[in-house]
């Protein structure tokens, strides 16, 4: 996944900002050795003043003079380290100070970008996703088929609960092991407190974990930064998320038709979801509504693009929310 300008040139600055920090630390401690210990201020004065000699010695052609700098210069540094060592210093207090000191603070090693770059992506992405809002526990690893029973049925198909959370489960694996390979959206729909959001949110942080941008948001958040980008030119925060909406790897849409909805928010609804398709950007949609209110709602022309672009995951379910209120309550008596 290819960074934004705007997100590499962040990351880089956070770098600069390092470097500034190493450089800072490493004068503070030299002005710190040197006011204690004045001789040896001498010493690094003296081997900068062989250096030069020595410099043009080289440029008048004696080529024996780099191995008798090298001897005079190995003499000088010993003499430095013993005596900082000697008065109680680390010896290597004057060297840099990094946070990574496999890239030395600058993000890459060679031509490769250093795995503290690959970590500083990740959290820039986390970021920008609104996702950290969410708790921590949000993640597959805490995600219990226990909560979705084998005897509730649902009326339509006839299947349990946990046998379509289970090919629920399997779809959002397949969606995330494939993505940036294979094209794929989802549309999560079901009553309220069933786990789609939290399903959503545990998907999202594996996509970000492979480096690729999420941006989640609830349908109320979509559509007031979509009108506000719309109609405040000059705002711009709103302009920045709003192409953030419509060009990050993966949108979220959480919880549709929570919203006001009018002519203005089912148009926009079109043009965000038309517009990701015809540029291939992922997005997953959660909303409470039956199918036949979704159509009802965001026309016919925004479901036909759902239905035919969409893998459509119905959840049922009691509200989990509740169970883990009842089982707390329990817990505690």
């Amino acid at each position: 996944m290819a960074l934004k300008n705007a997100q590499y040139y962040t990351i880089m600055r956070e770098y600069e900002k390092k470097q500034l920090k190493s450089r800072d630390i490493q004068t503070a401690r030299y002005e710190e050795v040197y006011k204690k210990l004045p001789e040896f201020k001498s010493l690094d004065e003296s081997i900068s003043i062989l250096s030069v000699q020595y410099g043009k010695k080289l440029l008048g052609g004696d080529s024996r003079a780099l191995d008798s700098l090298k001897e005079e210069l190995e003499i000088l540094r010993s003499s430095k380290k013993n005596l900082l060592v000697s008065s109680g210093f680390p010896a290597d207090y004057l060297k840099p100070v990094y946070e990574c000191p496999d890239c030395k603070d600058t993000g890459y090693i060679g031509n490769e970008k250093c795995h503290c770059f690959k970590q500083a992506v990740i959290r820039l992405l986390y970021e920008q996703s609104n996702i950290k809002e969410f708790p921590t526990e949000a993640s597959f690893d805490n995600f219990s088929l226990d909560f979705y029973s084998a005897s509730h049925y649902d009326k339509k198909t006839g299947r349990s609960a946990r046998a379509m959370m289970e090919e629920t489960l399997k779809r959002c694996h397949d969606f995330i092991d494939t993505f940036g390979e294979e094209f794929r959206n989802l549309f999560l729909y079901g009553d309220v407190g069933v786990g789609k959001t939290f399903l959503s949110v545990c998907i999202a942080k594996e996509i970000m974990n492979r480096e690729y941008s999420v941006l989640y948001l609830s349908a109320p958040q979509l559509f007031v930064t979509l009108s506000q980008s719309k109609f405040d030119r000059s705002d711009a925060d709103a302009q920045n998320i709003s192409d953030y909406i419509f060009n990050c790897d993966l949108l979220i849409i959480d919880d549709l038709g929570s919203e006001y909805t009018n002519a203005f928010i089912t148009s926009q609804f079109f043009t965000c979801i038309n517009e990701r398709l015809i540029h291939k950007k992922s997005t997953i949609i959660s909303t409470n509504l039956s199918l036949d209110s979704i159509a009802n709602l965001y026309t016919e022309r925004s479901f036909s693009r759902i239905t035919s672009s969409y893998t459509m995951l119905k959840i049922i379910g009691d509200d989990i929310r509740i169970k883990k209120k009842i089982e707390h309550r329990e817990e505690r008596k």
